[in-house]
């Protein structure tokens, strides 16, 4: 499976970047095709205490093949404007597959 991930550091005010992430974002991910499961995971710290990171998102597709025809649909390109426009200084993206041992 293909997951991307994006990951938040701390918003200037928690309160109101979870009122928009969970009410308007999250809404408008969920929308994208090919989308097979999004996990949402509030960080809550690190071994060494607080951590500069705040959340987690991963979004999960089938394979690598199937993200790219995602990402080219117009509810990829609204989320993905979407994300840049509340979060663009604070989120990082990565792209990874999931092996199993």
């Amino acid at each position: 499976m293909f997951k991307m991930t994006a990951l938040f550091k701390q918003p200037k005010d928690k309160e109101k970047f979870d009122e928009y992430y969970f009410n308007t974002h999250a809404p408008l991910t969920e929308k994208i095709p090919g989308l097979r499961k999004m996990t949402v995971t509030k960080i809550v710290g690190s071994p060494m205490g607080e951590s500069e990171f705040y959340m987690q998102c991963d979004m999960y597709y089938d394979d690598f093949e199937a993200f790219k025809v995602a990402s080219k649909t117009p509810e990829a390109k609204a989320s993905g404007k979407d994300v840049m426009s509340f979060a663009g200084d604070i989120v990082t993206f990565m792209f990874g597959e999931e092996v199993n041992e």
